[in-house]
């Protein structure tokens, strides 16, 4: 299930802000992890056959070099070289923040095939439980289905439960760009739904694509669905805590940074993903001019202001979406901080008539999706608000493609 889908027992979530104590006196005594020596993960492993690889004689530049470092490494190369690299260092490549859109499409495709292989050799394996080849199975599925050709992965990692991304629209000629920001429950085999479709990133970002482009057929956009960040896993301490959230804030600016193009970037955010875009605002780029966010559970500050942004920052909540009932504070690091919501948050506050609880805001046909669409095209005075005043749209201008105002 993805972003806290069911109804929680809130109590247990109280219990976990009582005992922030607790947590802190264990951290103090000592309290570690087992490490076990093992095979470099499938990333990691890639990215340092990239650190001691060569190209016509030439070392590679450094994985992490910038987003232009990059881009100017990857256009100096003929067809031939660039078709080499992506066979050779798929995941690197595939990963790559400054690589060319449709460079990580073709490497990720490869990656995939590779991780899908695999997955069909798991599914036998005899070491394995029942479930464990069941899930095999259900893996290797998933990757053939991310595969086909109409596809556009942007990120992949199937170390663990993965990591994702994909693009719907031309990432490289979009004229407004939206990055859906998912929370809890989130990897390779949640990345998208059959059942409940538009509770799972990849429906989210195919209704809010749908949704942007009846608002403003004219304007030229993308659509990321990103699941590229380790979410917590159900209502535990590590959805009360920001230490998830934190990780997947470093993530999420070098995703906005190495983007192509300067067009405007809206961020849509849901449940704990709020909480990861309330991290990462500070130090996101210039260029991001929306954050907004739906069924949060805090972002981590007491007021807008406080995340230090240049963005307008929106927020919605629907009237039977039960994270309401969760306690707005922080208590020793657990809790998230006050209700985006509220009038003393000062955030700019939509409707979101008919979406359907906690999971349904990107529901076709709700204002919740349609007030996206509005935002993520620069239609910021057709957004509906929460109230009857339109204070949501004071001071507000329409910008389309042409940017913030």
């Amino acid at each position: 299930m993805t972003s806290f889908d069911t109804p929680p027992q809130l109590n247990v979530w109280r219990a976990l802000l009582a005992l922030a104590v607790v947590f802190v006196m264990l951290a103090t005594t000592g309290w570690t992890a087992l490490r076990h020596h093992r095979a470099a993960p499938p990333l990691q492993a890639s990215l340092s056959a990239w650190e001691q690889g060569s190209i016509a004689g030439h070392p590679l530049p450094a994985a992490d070099s910038s987003p232009t470092r990059l881009a100017r490494f990857f256009t100096s190369l003929t067809d031939v070289q660039r078709a080499d690299l992506v066979h050779r260092y798929p995941l690197a490549v595939g990963n790559m923040n400054g690589a060319p859109v449709e460079l990580r499409y073709r490497a990720n495709r490869v990656a995939l095939d590779e991780a899908r292989k695999v997955e069909r050799e798991r599914m036998h394996d005899e070491k394995l439980t029942p479930e464990g080849q069941r899930e095999a199975g259900r893996r290797m599925h998933r990757f053939e289905s991310m595969m086909r050709a109409d596809r556009h992965i942007l990120a992949f990692d199937p170390e663990g439960s993965g990591r994702a991304a994909e693009v719907f629209g031309d990432l490289t000629e979009a004229e407004r760009i939206s990055v859906v920001v998912p929370g809890v429950d989130t990897d390779l085999l949640t990345f998208q739904r059959t059942s409940r479709k538009y509770s799972a990133p990849v429906g989210m970002a195919q209704s809010l694509y749908a949704a942007e482009r009846e608002a403003s057929p004219s304007t030229r956009t993308a659509v990321i669905a990103w699941a590229d960040y380790t979410t917590p896993s159900g209502l535990g301490i590590d959805s009360a805590t920001a230490m998830r959230a934190a990780d997947g804030a470093v993530r999420l600016g070098a995703l906005v940074r190495g983007l192509p193009g300067g067009s405007p970037v809206s961020l849509f955010c849901h449940s704990y993903g709020s909480v990861l875009c309330g991290i990462a605002a500070p130090t996101l780029p210039e260029r991001v001019a929306d954050i907004a966010v739906a069924g949060s559970p805090g972002m981590r500050v007491s007021k807008a202001s406080h995340l230090r942004t240049s963005a307008h920052v929106w927020a919605m909540r629907d009237a039977d979406d039960w994270v309401q009932d969760v306690p707005y504070l922080e208590v020793g690091g657990l809790g998230h901080g006050e209700d985006p919501v509220s009038s003393v948050f000062g955030a700019r506050v939509l409707s979101a008539r008919e979406a359907k609880g906690h999971g349904g805001y990107f529901e076709p046909g709700t204002d919740s999706v349609a007030n996206f669409a509005e935002i993520g095209v620069g239609a910021y005075r057709s957004v509906r608000c929460a109230d009857d005043a339109g204070a949501c749209r004071a001071g507000l201008s329409d910008t389309a493609s042409a940017g913030r105002a």
